[in-house]
């Protein structure tokens, strides 16, 4: 494989992964691993002028590729991964990706090569799969109240000995649940299951509502022998937007945390053997979060030992969970966007693009394409039109070109309505005939890729990786 080389012994290979006649996006006649897809492809084949030139690599045009498809800039994505990894680094924080958005390994590959401490996941059943993946670090950001799963995690953890798994509790219920299916578990397994309470806001998805229940929840913890690690939550629950007010409430959320993971300390509920954890999303808030959450930690009140100036002398954990950072957009995150207000950052790149073709213009400055809700997100915004690839007369696609005044209007399940500027100053849109192929930006990634079992990633148009998603 040419990318996203994972580390030795913590990710399995996906080049065998198989693909075929039924996966969205390819156009092949049998059943065929991502390394047979990704072969090159000889140039007798494709070019005139006869025989002996070298082997290129595959091209989206190519006859085993198929219109809708998905489609991720290399360069993007190496760009986001680093940027995001030197910045976590540089400020001591921890980033375990959150890979529900694209359920990919080769793609948290590229995350674990970067130096994540490992991958975050919301679902047993991601939980399961990314266990499959290999990976040996897993950080559940969600509540685990089934026993049928618990079962299966305490197999898990006496099975394998290098495998360490964190996750939420937000009730007295939870913990006990989680006790009953590890009673009797040796103290070494124990040790590899970390357990955090979750802070949520009222009117918010999970976590505890007060002080007083998040210290009851750690009581709970405590009392039955558990790793008690410290407190983690959601900080998007409290806004929405990026106004001065929402940032605000952000950090007074963060504030509010480290005030939690901070009475846990003076109860010795944690931070007495490790490092306390306090863990946030940092997504669309990692400016506030990288602001707010590392530290010491200021108590006054706390016991043990202390510096002269009161700061409490222990170690604060921080680790973020950012996921859709990866492949970013040119909707929701590219507003959300907080690197223009971190020091020493720049703007992360939008890697997705979903090419479709044009099926009809069947009217003045109206064009019907073939992609739809069944190809692209529509929760939050509908794609942007980027790029124009016009079909010549030769049955060839031309290089792409920007496509000025379009605006996507409405999607059905397999058609997309793009409205065309009339306007002679607009060159781009004044030929747009069918066969020629529209390459459509997207908002909010995780309601993108789970529409796609394959990506391409490219560079140009060459096929440089084809990475899989396990939805």
């Amino acid at each position: 494989m040419t990318t996203g080389t994972p580390a030795p012994g913590e990710l399995r290979a996906w080049a065998g992964d198989v693909v075929g006649p039924r996966t969205k996006g390819l156009r092949l006649d049998a059943p065929a691993t991502v390394a047979e897809v990704l072969a090159p492809v000889p140039t007798t084949d494709v070019d005139d002028g006869g025989g002996g030139g070298e082997p290129r690599g595959p091209r989206i045009t190519d006859d085993r590729f198929s219109w809708p498809l998905l489609t991720l800039d290399d360069a993007a994505l190496d760009h986001n991964v680093g940027l995001v990894a030197r910045l976590c680094a540089e400020r001591g924080v921890e980033h375990a990706p959150h890979v529900k958005t694209a359920m990919s390994r080769a793609l948290y590959a590229r995350q674990v090569a970067a130096g994540a401490w490992g991958a975050t996941v919301a679902t047993p059943g991601q939980l399961r799969t990314v266990r499959d993946w290999g990976s040996e670090r897993i950080f559940l950001a969600n509540e685990l109240v089934d026993p049928r799963e618990l079962a299966w995690l305490r197999r898990e953890l006496e099975t394998v000995g290098s495998l360490e798994v964190w996750l939420y509790v937000d009730s007295t219920r939870g913990v006990d649940l989680l006790a009953r299916a590890f009673a009797g578990t040796e103290a070494e397994v124990l040790s590899r299951l970390g357990v955090l309470v979750e802070i949520g806001v009222v009117g918010g998805r999970t976590g505890v509502r007060n002080d007083v229940e998040a210290l009851d929840v750690a009581r709970a913890v405590h009392a039955t022998g558990l790793r008690l690690l410290g407190a983690a939550g959601y900080e998007g629950s409290v806004a929405g937007g990026t106004s001065a007010e929402q940032l605000d409430a952000v950090a007074a959320w963060c504030r509010h945390l480290r005030e939690v993971g901070a009475a846990l300390v003076r109860a010795g509920l944690a931070g007495a053997d490790e490092p306390l954890v306090l863990s946030a999303g940092g997504s669309s808030f990692l400016d506030v979060v990288l602001a707010e959450l590392p530290g010491p930690l200021s108590s006054p009140e706390a016991g043990g030992a202390m510096d002269g100036t009161g700061v409490l002398d222990l170690d604060v954990r921080v680790v973020v969970r950012s996921g859709a950072y990866l492949t970013h957009d040119h909707g929701f995150c590219a507003r959300m966007d907080p690197w223009g207000r971190i020091p020493g950052a720049e703007p992360l790149h939008a890697a997705a693009t979903v090419w479709g073709q044009v099926l009809s213009v069947p009217e003045p400055g109206l064009v019907i394409c073939g992609v739809g809700r069944r190809d692209v997100s529509f929760d939050i915004d509908l794609p942007v039109a980027l790029a124009l690839r016009s079909l010549g007369d030769d049955g060839e696609l031309r290089p792409a070109r920007e496509l000025a005044g379009a605006r996507v209007t409405a999607l059905n399940d397999q058609h997309l309505f793009l409205s065309l500027d009339p306007s002679p100053d607009t060159p781009a849109t004044s030929q747009v005939r069918p066969g020629d192929v529209i390459g459509f930006g997207i908002s909010h990634p995780c309601t993108t890729l789970d529409r796609w079992h394959v990506a391409a990633v490219v560079r140009g148009d060459e096929v440089v990786d084809l990475v899989t998603t396990d939805f």
